[in-house]
């Protein structure tokens, strides 16, 4: 088994087919077919269907095609981590962004680390905090923003950011940030909540409970620009994080005001792994990010967000 294997099997899985695969791997056809053969001899079990609508991954084809993309992705960052001069620091990270928080950190992050440290390739994810979550447990990112989270078994956590939860309705409903809107107000509207079982929807959930306030689900999502999309369309309320809806409120097409009575909070943690070497580039991608967030709390462009992290990004590592 050897890196051809791996990169012809992962091709062959991501196009459907072996002509095409030797295409992009600059081969002739019968060099793909040999490799995936010989991989398939190798371990006994058959990667591929063969079917009239291309090549298709048996059970155990995903299972080596998993394994395969991170064979790879760890022998691309040890590549990039080999520094070309004492001092440079060099290396892939990747970096988990919540959904609500993309559009407010991730142009600022990407340009401090290309001004400070060029040498370091930046992969941004975004997502829910659970996905996110998992996807740093399984390895397939270095740190995340999560939110609500305490230390786990696999997991350092270390709070950032408390911030507030906001009801947002369509601007012709007059939300006001000045005005704080009570829950028992926002359930008797139809709401578009978060999916069942999402981070968030728990948070709602158990505000509702507090509140004695029986809510009226008219639809969920489990996309943040899906909830808004269709409190613009009139399709309800929703509750959400300032951070997520301050370029809406600001544009005129949502209105919002937060939440009391109950007043809900959630917050903002960074996670890294608790086990492992710790490249050096890793370390200087959470300390942007840290200062990235901390700026835009002191500098008001997070919506009644509290910093609430000991120290600065200065002192940051994972």
């Amino acid at each position: 088994m050897d890196v051809k294997q791996l990169k012809a099997l992962i091709t062959v899985a991501e196009v459907g087919s072996v002509t095409r695969a030797a295409e992009l791997l600059h081969l002739v056809q019968p060099a793909v077919t040999r490799q995936i053969r010989t991989l398939e001899e190798e371990l006994g079990v058959p990667l591929f269907q063969r079917t009239r609508q291309g090549m298709r991954p048996t059970e155990a084809g995903e299972i080596m095609i998993d394994r395969a993309r991170r064979a790879l992705s760890e022998l691309e960052r040890a590549r990039a981590e080999v520094q070309p001069s004492p001092g440079d620091v060099t290396g892939i990270v990747t970096v988990g962004l919540l959904e609500s928080t993309s559009d407010l950190l991730a142009e600022p992050l990407v340009s401090a680390l290309g001004t400070a440290h060029p040498g370091v390739e930046l992969r941004l994810m975004t997502g829910y905090s659970g996905h996110l979550q998992q996807w740093l447990d399984d390895g397939d990112l270095d740190l995340s923003l999560l939110y609500n989270l305490d230390s786990t078994p696999s997991l350092n956590v270390r709070p950032l950011v408390r911030e507030r939860l906001w009801a947002v309705a369509p601007a012709s409903a007059g939300l006001s940030a000045d005005q704080p809107v009570a829950f028992s107000d926002v359930a008797a509207h139809p709401l578009v909540m978060p999916a069942a079982g999402h981070a968030l929807r728990i948070l709602i959930d158990a505000a509702a409970a507090r509140a004695a306030a029986a809510t009226n689900v008219s639809v969920q999502t489990n996309a943040m620009r899906v909830q808004k999309r269709l409190v613009l369309a009139g399709h309800g309320w929703t509750i959400l994080p300032g951070v997520g809806i301050a370029e809406d409120v600001a544009r005129g097409t949502l209105s919002a005001a937060p939440l009391h009575e109950p007043d809900v909070w959630r917050s903002v943690v960074l996670g890294t792994p608790r086990y492992g070497r710790v490249p050096p580039a890793v370390t200087v991608v959470a300390r942007a990010l840290v200062r990235t967030m901390e700026a835009a709390v002191a500098e008001g462009r997070w919506p009644s967000a509290e910093w609430t992290a000991a120290g600065g990004g200065e002192d940051t590592g994972p």
